[in-house]
């Protein structure tokens, strides 16, 4: 049972986290913007997102390529897990919650307006130290992405063996 777990929870975990970001992100930026209203309006699409986008991604890119046989490169599944941890469960939230809350900001008049020509620096000059207090979050994502694959290949090697091994002859009889 444990490894058809870890086929089938696994990703919605990985999801979780970024759904978890996600809310972290949108936090912090609200913070930095002065934003208190509308909570629940910003908070939901933060987590449901990257939760949705984490999840397909990690199976399209690990579980069902495994599964079907089309991955069987124990360094390309460890990158791949890694880089939806990042990229899909880290990186992805984050980004969003910038222009999620831009948007709310400028609707309720909470923070001063970049001007015309300084929104790009005004962007980066409020999403550094945001993007510095996350460092650590990314860097758990990657991990937790690497740990997640690493232990669906050795499902994967498993079944492989059980299948095709040498005993698998006497298995059909």
């Amino acid at each position: 049972g444990t490894p058809c777990n870890l086929f089938l929870y696994g990703p919605m975990y990985l999801g979780g986290n970024g759904g978890l970001v996600g809310l972290i992100a949108n936090s912090l930026y609200r913070r930095a913007l002065n934003v208190t209203q509308a909570p629940i309006t910003s908070s939901l699409p933060m987590t449901v997102l990257p939760f949705m986008t984490t999840y397909f991604l990690y199976n399209a890119t690990v579980s069902s390529p495994l599964l079907f046989g089309d991955l069987n490169c124990p360094t390309c599944v460890l990158m791949r897990g890694a880089l939806v941890g990042v990229i899909g469960g880290a990186v992805y939230p984050i980004i969003l919650a910038l222009p999620v809350n831009m948007g709310l900001a400028s609707r309720y008049n909470t923070a001063p307006m970049p001007e015309k020509g300084n929104i790009l620096r005004h962007w980066m000059d409020l999403s550094r130290p945001i993007l510095r207090k996350m460092r650590a979050v990314v860097v758990l994502q990657a991990f937790f992405g690497t740990f997640l694959s690493s232990r669906n290949f050795e499902s994967y090697t498993t079944l492989a063996k059980i299948t095709f091994g040498p005993h698998a002859e006497e298995l059909k009889d």
